[in-house]
């Protein structure tokens, strides 16, 4: 009889056991097949190094057909890749990620050109483009020249003194050429001296800080193309007149733009917040942290963009065009007219106190159906240029702007950033304080703290 008992209560436990186990499997099972469909992270980094930013976000998610990203290198390295390509998986379900081993396949390899292990083919609709590294600003280039097809044109005018596409020195504009064309863009140079008209082929129109007078001809060939359909961005600087800089009126150019609804002040627009500073810049270079409504600033909220240089503008909208502003300075700013004098004084009494505007965007209304100009005008040139365009937010701002004068509403975001050096410098003092501190003072801490307990025991 006990032995029977003993036997029943074994079988009880045995199946009590059974079924700990088997819903132990299936919450396992569940929660693996859950992870699996459901691939969610949290980055906790300060500068969210491990995600993807609004821009790729945006695109992957917007998908309307099928992409497919392939990965060609050894088995071995594959996770040197995986850890950003399934960041982008993870965003769509129209979005797949193909990794291939060139050597154990080497038939795929050859038939898609493979030379190199580490390359990156993004493939849509019949069309590839290839990224030139494993990152996501290269990788989100590509997909974006994969999924926009025709060619976006960026003319750039020269003959006046305006700022050069093949210039490397600080105040050049090469990486603005380097920008566009990872953004899709092809740049070339236009000459409205030699024959004033814009080309046909032009998507975009860009006057990059002239610093001598446009002739009467060349202006009509802008006002022409803008009043016909076309797009236009305008840097207009602030007509210096001290020492060496001598920055001509381009009073016909003013007077295009003032018929659009934009007045360029003859200012020179100063920041006196000593906001600037805490970056290392100057009084004269305009910080601005807020933004209008507008789709090309929509995006950036509080990022900050510096301006050096920079007057203010005047923004109305009128008969065939619909101007808005896009940002402007903070309360703590003035609008100087002394433009010939190398020392630079503020006038409270007489000088303007701001917000001031720095730049609009405007719709020339033509009477074509999906035909209609833009045009951006911005108070400054020098913000783009090589020693400040990788400041903060100025990238975003100046590809959002090409981004909304060729129509590519859809693309107007913050692009991905270049990962930051976060390195902790010490000097030799700050050095000596730690090894004192940690390798010499703590474990003589423990010491003295295990002396005290015996002496107390003792």
């Amino acid at each position: 009889m006990t032995f029977d008992w003993l036997k029943a209560r074994q079988t009880k436990y045995t199946a009590y056991l059974t079924l700990y186990l088997a819903v132990i499997l299936a919450v396992l099972g569940a929660g693996n097949w859950l992870a699996n469909r459901h691939n969610k992270s949290f980055d906790s980094t300060a500068n969210k190094r491990f995600s993807l930013s609004d821009q790729t976000e945006k695109v992957v998610k917007n998908l309307k057909q099928d992409v497919k990203i392939v990965y060609f290198d050894r088995t071995t390295d594959f996770t040197r890749a995986r850890d950003l390509l399934d960041r982008y998986d993870n965003l769509s379900a129209k979005l797949t990620v193909a990794y291939v081993d060139p050597d154990r396949k080497p038939q795929i390899a050859k038939s898609e050109g493979v030379r190199n292990y580490g390359t990156i083919f993004v493939e849509t609709a019949g069309k590839r483009e290839e990224a030139k590294s494993v990152s996501e600003e290269e990788i989100t280039g590509a997909l974006i020249r994969a999924l926009k097809g025709g060619a976006r044109n960026v003319c750039v005018v020269s003959g006046s003194g305006e700022h050069s596409l093949d210039d490397t020195g600080r105040s050049g504009f090469s990486s603005v050429k380097e920008l566009l064309e990872k953004n899709n863009y092809k740049t070339r140079v236009v000459s409205l001296l030699e024959k004033p008209e814009v080309p046909k082929d032009c998507t975009i129109l860009m006057v990059s800080g002239p610093r001598f007078d446009y002739v009467d001809a060349s202006v009509n060939a802008i006002r022409a193309f803008v009043e016909n359909g076309g797009r236009v961005l305008l840097m207009i600087d602030p007509p210096l007149k001290m020492g060496k800089e001598d920055i001509a009126d381009n009073t016909a150019l003013v007077k295009v733009l003032e018929s659009w609804g934009v007045t360029p002040n003859k200012d020179l627009v100063l920041d006196t917040s000593g906001i600037g500073q805490l970056f290392g810049l100057s009084e004269v270079v305009p910080l601005v942290t807020s933004y209008e409504s507008h789709q090309i600033v929509r995006e950036m909220k509080e990022i900050a963009t510096a301006f050096p240089i920079a007057r203010s503008l005047e923004v109305k909208s009128g008969d065939k065009t619909t101007v808005e502003k896009l940002f402007s300075t903070s309360g703590n700013s003035y609008a100087t007219s002394s433009l010939s004098s190398s020392e630079i004084r503020i006038n409270p009494a007489k000088d303007k106190k701001g917000p001031l505007t720095l730049a609009a965007a405007g719709t020339y209304r033509t009477g074509k159906e999906g035909g209609d100009g833009r045009f951006v005008v911005v108070g400054s040139s020098g913000w783009t240029a090589n020693n400040i365009l990788r400041f903060n937010g100025n990238r975003d701002l100046f590809v959002n702007m090409m981004n909304w004068l060729s129509s590519d509403e859809d693309l107007i975001s913050i692009r991905p950033k270049e990962p930051d050096d976060r390195r902790l410098t010490l000097t030799r003092r700050q050095m000596s304080t730690v090894f004192y501190s940690s390798v010499v003072g703590l474990p003589l801490a423990v010491v003295l703290a295990g002396m005290w307990v015996w002496w107390r025991r003792r």
